[in-house]
């Protein structure tokens, strides 16, 4: 029987996380993901941003579940506000459910949901037409793993995010065995990790990543502050381990995420000795310094502003102090390279110093252009799209693999919303669905958009003009003059020619459409904001949000109100 098949990413394409990719097989939908981004520079007072569920809520009926590869917020951060709206079955290792419980839980709308599933790398989920199954990959988490989805076509594989290094051992360890047997079979299209798919030089493996840390640790007599993304339950570990054997304990600067205290509870992260956490500050300061090391991690994932405020002794639990050897074990993104700076700055300026993994090796938690080579060379796919990752990865991606000979007409860069047709024999580009971002400012799902954005964005850069003005339509007059006020944009006092000369611009506008016989509210608030908007932007060459406040009173109704009620008065005294 021919199926119908469609691939439909709703997030994780052309940007970093938002991981959710619907494949609408015959009548039934799959999501595998259903990750957030943490928001860029420029959404201010955002928390999160989730994809769009709109295409899924018209086609509710058709969900299957949701398949979950692992247990990162760019791949289950967005289920808590999915299962708001949806009751369908979860699908995940077992730290993956685990990690994904507690986001579920605690927001008040979804910990009701109970529908888990447990799965792990020899499971087989049969539904009627479909049969999903499961591959070990290695990641900076543990349990993580790719997704098959097999019909009598063929199979649609989802890599999740991944990597290839041999030098991984236990629950991070990947099973090219079971990769390579699903190779076996046809792949109709690979669905592939493109975060580190520009990355052309070979990458180092984990082992020298753990040495590195331990060969700071033990080269240094100083105190040891780490910087580390308390997501990389790999790299947690390995500092631990590293501690261990230089003989140092550990002070846990923040409390530890419910995401490393869950990893802690089930094992897959284990502390080596039962006396080598620190628990207090008056325990830390009888310690030498070359016996300790200083842990800083962040839920949200960059923990570089938590040595910023160290570095200025801002913190309350513990502050820089001279000699100390920061360690940053985290490889921030592109987009932080001034924040890099600006910390390595700061961190000199209290007399310590900065070591940073990523400046002396080569190390990712994604697939480098090597992994995704052999990652393509076992399943032998008809089709690649490239997923998670900014449109330069993607494009990566693609010339790796029509470097292996994959027609390039058979390499997909898509956008959000794009709907990937398999007819038996290709695949092609068919009708687009609505997607885009669902942005989260506090208890508030997608109320804010991009007007809201921008006008918080100008805030921010020129601040306010607010110009509050009563009038009386009627008389055709202004009733008091112009009171401004400013916020964020000049100071007052020394600019009172420029507020007195707006404020007489504000009366003209106001003026003339009073004198206009086809007055109309909504034309004098614009005329307003446009005249004092290019008259401040010639002035100062900036550009505030103008807020005309207008009131309007009646003085010759309130008048005549008014006798009518004393002259009634006084006939009632006659």
């Amino acid at each position: 029987m021919k199926n119908n098949i469609k691939i439909i990413p709703l997030g994780g394409v052309r940007e970093n996380g938002k991981n959710l990719y619907a494949v609408e097989i015959n009548d039934g939908i799959y999501i595998l993901d259903c990750g957030l981004k943490y928001p860029e520079n420029g959404m201010l007072g955002i928390d999160v941003v989730i994809p769009d569920f709109s295409y899924l809520e018209e086609n509710k009926d058709k969900i299957v579940g949701v398949f979950l590869s692992n247990g990162q917020d760019d791949s289950i951060g967005a289920l808590p506000y999915f299962l708001s709206d949806f009751n369908v079955p979860i699908f995940g290792s077992k730290l993956t459910i685990e990690l994904a419980k507690n986001e579920i839980n605690d927001n008040p709308k979804s910990k009701s949901f109970n529908d888990y599933n447990v799965i792990d790398p020899k499971s087989e989920i049969i539904f009627n037409d479909v049969t999903v199954s499961f591959f070990k990959t290695s990641y900076s988490i543990p349990d993580s793993m790719g997704i098959v989805l097999s019909t009598n076509e063929g199979q649609i594989v989802y890599t999740g995010d991944f990597k290839f290094d041999p030098a991984l051992k236990g629950e991070y360890k990947t099973a090219y065995g079971d990769i390579a047997r699903v190779g076996e079979k046809k792949v109709i299209a690979l669905l592939s990790d493109s975060g580190n798919a520009d990355n052309p030089f070979p990458m180092d493996n984990e082992l020298k990543a753990e040495r590195y840390i331990f060969n700071v640790l033990k080269d240094n007599d100083e105190r040891i502050v780490i910087a580390a993304n308390s997501s990389n339950i790999l790299r947690l570990q390995q500092v631990f381990n590293a501690a261990a054997e230089s003989e140092r304990k550990v002070y846990i600067g923040h409390d530890l995420s419910k995401k490393v205290i869950t990893a802690i509870e089930l094992g897959y992260l284990v502390i080596p000795k039962d006396d080598m956490i620190i628990k207090t500050a008056k325990e830390l300061n009888e310690l030498d310094k070359h016996e300790i090391v200083i842990l800083e991690t962040n839920p949200v994932g960059e923990p570089i502003k938590v040595i910023q405020r160290m570095a200025s002794q801002k913190e309350k639990s513990v502050n820089l102090i001279p000699g100390d050897v920061v360690l940053i074990v985290t490889t921030p993104s592109p987009a932080l390279d001034n924040t890099m700076a600006k910390t390595r700055d700061m961190v000199y300026r209290a007399d310590g110093q900065v070591k940073t993994v990523s400046d002396d090796l080569n190390i990712s938690n994604h697939a480098s252009d090597e992994d995704l080579q052999m990652m393509m060379d076992l399943l032998n796919p008809e089709y690649v799209i490239p997923v998670n990752g900014e449109y330069m990865m993607m494009d990566a991606s693609k010339k790796t693999a029509i470097e292996l000979g994959i027609d390039k007409n058979n390499v997909f860069i898509t956008n959000k919303g794009d709907v990937l047709e398999y007819d038996g024999n290709k695949i092609h580009h068919g009708n687009s669905v609505d997607a885009g971002n669902t942005m989260i400012d506090g208890i508030g799902i997608g109320d804010i958009g991009n007007i809201v954005l921008r006008d918080r964005k100008v805030l921010s850069e020129d601040g306010i003009f607010i110009v509050v003005v009563t009038i009386d339509r009627k008389k055709k007059l202004i009733i008091s003059k112009p009171k401004i006020t400013s916020r964020g944009f000049i100071y007052v006092k020394t600019n009172k020619d420029l507020m007195n000369d707006a404020s007489q611009i504000v009366s003209k506008t106001i003026q003339s459409n009073l004198d206009n016989k086809e007055f109309d509210w909504s034309h004098l608030k614009q005329a307003v904001r446009e005249q004092i908007s290019h008259f401040l932007f010639d002035e100062t060459k900036r550009r505030p949000v103008i807020l005309p406040v207008i009131m309007e009173v009646n003085q010759h109704h309130r008048r005549n109100k008014h006798t009518s009620k004393k002259n009634y008065k006084n006939k009632e005294n006659k």
